[in-house]
């Protein structure tokens, strides 16, 4: 007697065959749900004095005659002398906190599949209300199984995740420092 294999469509009046899953190709449209959340905090304090004394004599001057030959040149009303003082005194104390939540929804397009079968997707959106511009660009490398039955995929399961966004506009205007304090801030002169 030879056994017959069981298969669950045979047994179960509620089965239902699923669907083959669905391959995604190239230049194929995915909805990217991206939700990050960031916090920061940074607590400094430096404390520095400097005190410092110099003298400085200018013992031989020396005298060109030609142009090989050099010899001391004496000083008529004496040898040059500098002197000073320096006290200078430093002090800086800094804390920065920073809370920041980025969560939207953008359609990225699959512009490579690699050997392996990793999507390499990209994706640009903008929005414009007025005079104020939001852009959006997103890349990053994801398995085709991380991609839901909805075509959603979340953004924690992107690989070499980049989330640029920029704005402009009155609103940014308002807020984002000038050229020189941007020269101010990296050079630190003083």
């Amino acid at each position: 007697m030879q056994r017959q294999d069981l298969r669950l469509s045979d047994a179960s009046m509620i089965y239902h065959q699923l669907p083959p899953p669905r391959q995604i190709v190239k230049h194929d449209l995915v909805t990217v749900r991206v939700d990050k959340k960031a916090v920061m905090t940074s607590e400094g304090e430096v404390q520095r004095r400097k005190t410092g004394l110099y003298d400085a004599v200018l013992a031989d001057w020396v005298a060109l005659k030609g142009l090989l030959e050099l010899k001391a040149a004496p000083q008529a009303d004496g040898d040059p002398r500098v002197q000073g003082q320096l006290n200078q005194l430093y002090r800086a104390e800094g804390e920065l906190e920073t809370r920041e939540a980025l969560a939207f929804d953008i359609t990225a397009e699959v512009v490579d599949i690699r050997p392996n079968g990793l999507l390499v997707m990209e994706a640009h959106d903008s929005f414009r209300v007025n005079n104020e511009v939001w852009e959006y660009s997103l890349s990053g490398v994801c398995r085709p199984e991380d991609i839901d039955p909805g075509n959603v995929i979340l953004s924690k399961h992107i690989a070499h995740l980049q989330v640029w966004k920029r704005e402009r506009g009155h609103v940014r205007d308002s807020y984002r420092r000038g050229w020189f304090a941007r020269w101010f801030d990296t050079f630190n002169p003083f």
